[in-house]
C-alpha cells in the first residue's frame, strides 16, 4: 500500500466549505428554512460564499499545488475513453489525483456551480430579496436567468448524486476518497500513473495568499454590499 499526500489544505478547506454552503443554499430554498426568519437572505449569503470559494478555486486551479491544477487532471477524449474502458473491464489505472472521468466531473460541477452563483446575483423574489445586480441588464434578462437558475439547480442535484455514487464505487474499489479529502493523503494499492512526474505536493504560498484574498474579497463584497 502506498500513502501519498495529494490534497493541500486549501483544496480541502475549499471542498468542505463548498459542501456546507451548497447544503445551506438548498436547505433555505427547498424547505421552510427554519429557524431563519428570512431564509432567502441566508440563501443569498450562502450563494455569495459559494461565489467566493469558486473564485479561489478557479485561480488555485491555475497557480495552485500540482494536483490542484486543472492541467494535471484534465485529459483529452482518448485518455478519458481509455480510462472508461479500463473501468468497464475492472482494470482501471490508479491515479493519485483525479482520474480522467473524475477530472471532467469536477470541471462540469465547477462550471454549473459558477453559473448558479453568478446568475443568483441578478435575481429577485419581488418581496424580500433583490440581488445586487438585479436589473442591470433589464427585467427580461433577470427573468430568463431565473428560469435557468432553477433548471441548473436540478442539474446540480443530478451532478451531486453522480458524485456521491462515484465515491461509493471508489470505496468498493478500495479508495477512501472522503478520508483522503479530510487528511489530504490517499492510500493506493498500486503505483499511480500521475505521481512519478509530479513528486511531492508543493504549496506556492505567495499564490495561496493571493487566491485566498481574491475569494474573501468576492464574498465580503457581496455580503457587505
Amino acid at each position: 500500500m502506498r500513502h501519498i499526500f495529494v490534497w493541500d489544505i486549501f483544496v480541502r478547506v475549499f471542498h468542505w466549505g463548498l459542501v456546507g454552503a451548497v447544503i445551506m443554499s438548498f436547505y433555505t430554498i427547498e424547505t421552510s428554512g427554519a429557524p431563519f426568519l428570512f431564509p432567502i437572505e441566508v440563501h443569498a449569503q450562502a450563494g455569495y460564499t459559494v461565489l467566493g470559494l469558486l473564485a479561489f478555486r478557479w485561480l488555485w486551479g491555475l497557480v495552485g499545488s500540482d494536483y490542484a491544477r486543472f492541467r494535471t487532471f484534465l485529459v483529452g477524449p482518448s485518455g478519458s475513453l481509455s480510462y472508461a474502458k479500463g473501468v468497464i473491464q475492472r482494470l482501471p489505472k490508479s491515479y493519485a489525483g483525479h482520474n480522467p472521468l473524475g477530472g471532467w466531473m469536477v470541471m462540469i460541477m465547477l462550471l454549473s456551480l459558477t453559473f448558479q452563483a453568478v446568475s443568483g446575483l441578478f435575481l429577485s423574489d419581488d418581496i424580500f430579496f433583490q440581488g445586487p445586480l438585479h436589473g442591470l441588464f433589464g427585467d427580461d434578462v433577470s427573468k430568463t436567468l431565473m428560469s435557468w437558475h432553477r433548471l441548473n439547480s436540478n442539474l446540480l442535484i443530478v451532478l451531486i448524486g453522480l458524485h456521491l455514487a462515484a465515491i461509493v464505487v471508489h470505496r468498493l474499489m478500495g479508495e477512501k476518497l472522503v478520508k483522503a479529502m479530510i487528511t489530504g493523503v490517499k492510500t493506493l494499492a498500486h503505483p499511480p500513473v500521475d505521481h512519478p512526474a509530479l513528486g511531492e505536493v508543493k504549496i506556492r504560498w505567495g499564490w495561496a495568499l493571493v487566491a485566498v484574498l481574491v475569494g474573501m474579497t468576492v464574498t465580503l463584497t457581496f455580503w457587505l454590499g
